[in-house]
This record gives structure tokens, C-alpha cells and sequence, in this order.
């Protein structure tokens, strides 16, 4: 059984071994509803484009970050240049950018190109509230 948290609820139930897959999934517009509002625990989204250099290097943080996070967040990216949408109705201006989700909801930005345990607690604070 593992126990997760969204904002001030929690709630027990058992995560399937397939749950982790690999440290970080990409999602499409296409996807990215089903995604997002099936997750029991919080999401976080990436986007990013190639050849974005700061999208690179906070990709890897944010590997750091599930593999430290494990059950209790679900990092996703999604690439700009295949998928339009989601980044037109978020009004994105500038890259990379970060997107929390909490029970299928979006919550906030989470700001800077910081390193994973920084993000991490940007995260615990919009959790709280």
C-alpha cells in the first residue's frame, strides 16, 4: 500500500508495478488530459523544446527529483514543437516551464531554473496551500 498526498487529503491504496516506468514520461496534447486527471498524486509538467539548452539541464534535475520524489509526484514532459495545445491554453511565453497539477487540476507555475530539491520544496509549499 502506498499513501499519497494532494493538498491537505490523502488517501492509502495499492500502486501497480508498472506505476514506475522510467524517471521521467513524455505526454502529447492528445494524452495529456487522461494523464493528468486520472493521477492520484500530483503532476508536474516540463515543457521544453530541443535545442533549449536551460530545457536540457533542468531535464535533468527533474530526473533527480522523481527518483527522489518516487510515488508521491509524477514528473512529465511534454515537447512544444510536436504538441500545441496544452502550451496555447496555458499561455506560455517562455521556456522551460513548469506546470504543477493536483487531482487533475492546474495549481500554479512553479518558477526558476533551480535545482531538484529547490523545485521540490517550491512543490511542498503549493501543496500546503
Amino acid at each position: 500500500m502506498v499513501r499519497r498526498t494532494c493538498g491537505p487529503h490523502s488517501e492509502t491504496f495499492a500502486v501497480p508495478d508498472k506505476a514506475v516506468v522510467s524517471p521521467l514520461q513524455a505526454v502529447t496534447d492528445r494524452e495529456f488530459d487522461r494523464v493528468v486527471e486520472a493521477s492520484r498524486i500530483p503532476v508536474l509538467v516540463e515543457f521544453w523544446k530541443p535545442g533549449c539548452g536551460h530545457c536540457r539541464a533542468l531535464m535533468m534535475e527533474l530526473e533527480r527529483l522523481q527518483e527522489e520524489m518516487g510515488l508521491n509526484l509524477l514528473v512529465l514532459t511534454m515537447n512544444v514543437d510536436e504538441n500545441f495545445q496544452i502550451p496555447a491554453e496555458l499561455e506560455l511565453s517562455s521556456l522551460p516551464a513548469l506546470a504543477l497539477y493536483c487531482k487533475g487540476e492546474f495549481m500554479k507555475f512553479i518558477g526558476g531554473i533551480g535545482r531538484w530539491d529547490e523545485i521540490a520544496k517550491q512543490i511542498q509549499l503549493a501543496l500546503r496551500d
